[in-house]
């Protein structure tokens, strides 16, 4: 992870829930790179383009939502997770889903972490510190190669 920045990519297919995040990311006093893609099929086209385009760092968090059109969050989660280069990139489910089965089959698809979308931008912020805050400062994100390699 970039030691000033934390390169995110949002994987969200609604306008609003996109403004929000980015509103809330902008509240926090957080160096960011929020990267917007619309569904899987966008997302894995974003990281497809890794060291191919300078736009499209490798991202420390992807922040998925789970009902999107062409490419699901959880079919998205089933192709990151049995890539080589990509399976270690922690993946927070964001959705507006409380379906034990959903959350059940997210955790079984190796997701990081399964968050209920909050409707406020209080909440969101407040959530996003705490996400930001746990990903800078207390946990230790993979490097993005093994060592040595």
């Amino acid at each position: 992870m970039s030691q000033t920045t934390l390169e995110i990519l949002l994987v969200e297919d609604s306008e609003a829930d996109i403004l929000l995040a980015e509103m809330a990311f902008m509240e926090l006093d957080v160096p960011h790179r929020l990267h917007i893609a619309r569904d899987g099929i966008d997302a894995l086209g974003y990281l497809g383009q890794q060291g191919v385009r300078p736009d499209c760092p490798r991202p420390d968090l992807i922040l998925l939502d789970l009902n999107m059109p062409r490419m699901g969050g959880l079919e998205f989660l089933r192709e990151i997770k049995v890539h080589p280069e990509w399976r270690s990139i922690p993946v927070i489910v964001l959705t507006t889903s409380s379906a034990e089965g959903d959350v059940w089959e997210s955790y079984h698809r190796y997701a990081n972490a399964y968050m209920n979308k909050p409707t406020s931008l209080e909440q969101f912020v407040e959530n996003m510190r705490h996400l930001s805050v746990f990903w800078r400062a207390v946990a230790t994100l993979p490097p993005e190669r093994p060592p040595g390699a």
